[in-house]
């Protein structure tokens, strides 16, 4: 039987990393479980060139008593108190002995889990060498080279002005960045921006380092070309189309909150988020969410969300109110930013019959036109069940049909036979292999 934990946070981005340090201040024996072996989740995944602020969180939660599990996915909760997490497919291969599968024991909760980039099917989309803004991001973090290489950044959100940036900065020629909303759209965000001398800085810094490619708006790829790899987009700016050469696609349209495991603890969603109160708590007892599952709102609400849900967990009331404040004066540039980001309707039509939906399964979309919902679509075509289990095409549908996900079951990812074939065949994984 593991050890109880008073506090056990799932997600070690800048939410997480709050949430556990502020736990472990405390003086609560607080726990933390990623699937990444590094913490800093997607935005502070380098430890290089990160910002004076994300350091110093990174140095306390290095210098905390935090129960580290790095390397773990949870796939399922078992028991009220209890989530299972499973070591990544890496971390199995390289060290064959090692336990496949363990059960946490918690008695508060603290979500975490971030959020994932939206895609949206076009023709060339599944070309090598077409990625997401962030993946192809995280990609070069990791050692991929990308000097000298023409890369086009398209979508929506300012993941787009920050991605173009990085990989400006590491040498690579920004051909084109293409944001699909209007300026008279994106205008109540840029109010909310001249509001924060810090994140106006930060816009202008981005900007005076991209200052040689072109930033345009209303303006969206339609298709990729390629061979073997990716060879050219075709862009789109109201009803001016031309094509230009490039060697990477970074292609994002905002973020879609991360709330299967929230959905799967019974948490009530609302509009595609999870629900709290000021508190940071859920519907459910003895949960609290953190961070993008909960709204969109960017790293410094993360951190502040991700405080107020571990001192509300640490029942101290009065000092989760008075950040409880501070997150309400961040709650009108949570709501521009979403409006900034609203999808234009034009983008519904960027999929030919014939263009891959599920790319898991190789649904097109001429399978998904005469279904009724994700249900139909999973008997009929298969959609939505492959390896990703619907997280990149449920995105798609979404919003191309406005089909929403029903019940989640468990696993909450692709697992191991052994993590649910009893304690024993747990800890044995070179008899027990990952079914097909």
């Amino acid at each position: 039987m593991n050890p109880i934990l008073d506090i056990l946070v799932t997600g070690a981005g800048p939410a997480g990393i709050a949430a556990a340090v502020t736990a472990a201040e405390c003086g609560l024996r607080a726990g933390v479980v990623d699937d990444n072996p590094a913490s800093g989740g997607q935005i502070w995944r380098s430890g290089a060139h990160l910002p004076a602020g994300a350091r110093r969180w990174k140095a306390r939660f290095d210098a905390a008593a935090v129960v580290r599990f790095q390397g773990w996915r949870v796939i399922d909760c078992p028991e009220p108190g209890v989530v299972r997490a499973q070591r990544n497919d890496a971390e199995v291969a390289s060290d064959p002995a090692a336990e496949d599968r363990i059960d946490l024991h918690y008695r508060q909760l603290i979500l975490a889990t971030g959020a994932r980039e939206r895609f949206l099917p076009f023709p060339g989309w599944t070309l090598p060498n077409v990625m997401g803004a962030g993946g192809l991001d995280a990609m070069v973090r990791g050692g991929l080279p990308i000097a000298g290489k023409r890369v086009v950044v398209a979508g929506t959100g300012p993941l787009l002005l920050a991605v173009a940036t990085h990989l400006a900065a590491r040498g690579a020629e920004i051909v084109a960045i293409c944001e699909q909303a209007s300026l008279a759209q994106m205008a109540p965000l840029m109010f909310q921006v001249l509001r924060r001398p810090g994140k106006l800085w930060q816009g202008a810094s981005f900007r005076w380092i991209t200052r040689k490619s072109r930033c345009l708006t209303r303006c969206w790829p339609v298709a990729a070309q390629g061979d073997q790899r990716l060879r050219s987009v075709t862009l789109q700016r109201d009803r001016k189309q031309w094509t230009v050469d490039c060697d990477y696609l970074a292609c994002g349209f905002h973020l879609v909150p991360s709330t299967e495991l929230a959905a799967l603890l019974g948490c009530r969603l609302e509009n595609g988020f999870v629900a709290t109160d000021e508190l940071m708590q859920t519907s459910a007892p003895g949960i609290w969410c953190a961070g993008e599952p909960s709204g969109i709102g960017g790293v410094e609400l993360s951190l502040l969300e991700g405080q107020i849900a571990a001192l509300a967990a640490a029942g101290k009331t009065g000092a989760a109110r008075r950040l409880a404040a501070q997150r309400r004066g961040a709650l009108p540039f949570v709501r521009a930013l979403e409006s900034a980001c609203r999808l234009n309707p034009q983008l519904r039509d960027l999929a030919r019959d014939e263009t891959i939906v599920c790319r898991c399964e190789d649904v097109p979309l001429k399978a998904l036109r005469d279904r009724t919902g994700w249900r139909d679509a999973r008997l009929h075509t298969r959609c939505g069940m492959g390896p990703c289990q619907g997280r990149i095409c449920g995105g798609a549908a979404e919003f191309l049909f406005g089909w929403h996900a029903g019940s989640i079951r468990p696993p909450l990812f692709p697992a191991l036979v052994s993590c649910f074939s009893g304690p024993d065949a747990a800890l044995d994984p070179a008899t027990h292999r990952e079914a097909p």
